[in-house]
């Protein structure tokens, strides 16, 4: 049963990187054709899908945060990391990191990490 854990820190300044690592066991983030994604919810909104890397390293961005949007994976760790620049309050929200069949889906979920963009 894989299992993944979200950390990182929860209030981040305006015009800073955020960035959030994605802890994994259970499973090797190299092996079975997976793809890990990370995802978040603002306050009052829904999930949506911000991007992923494939079991080959290949990555994947939602178009709408492709230019602030980077994520790489360490594999001695079995982890994959989530970088967002220049973030704003509107980035406020609930992050989570998951495993899926495809880049944009997923069957497994982190319990999520709440971050908070504010001065």
């Amino acid at each position: 049963q894989v299992q993944l854990q979200e950390s990182g820190p929860g209030l981040v300044k305006p015009s800073q990187t955020l960035s959030l690592i994605c802890s994994v066991s259970g499973g090797s983030i190299t092996a079975g054709f997976y793809y890990w994604s990370w995802l978040r919810q603002p306050p009052g909104e829904g999930l949506e899908w911000m991007g992923a890397i494939g079991f080959d390293g290949t990555t994947y961005y939602s178009p709408s945060l492709s230019t602030r949007t980077s994520i790489s994976r360490d594999t001695s760790k079995n982890q994959f990391t989530l970088r967002l620049s220049s973030v704003t309050p509107e980035d406020t929200a609930v992050y989570y990191c998951a495993r899926g069949p495809n880049p944009n889906s997923y069957n497994d979920r982190g319990q999520g990490t709440q971050v908070t963009v504010s001065s």
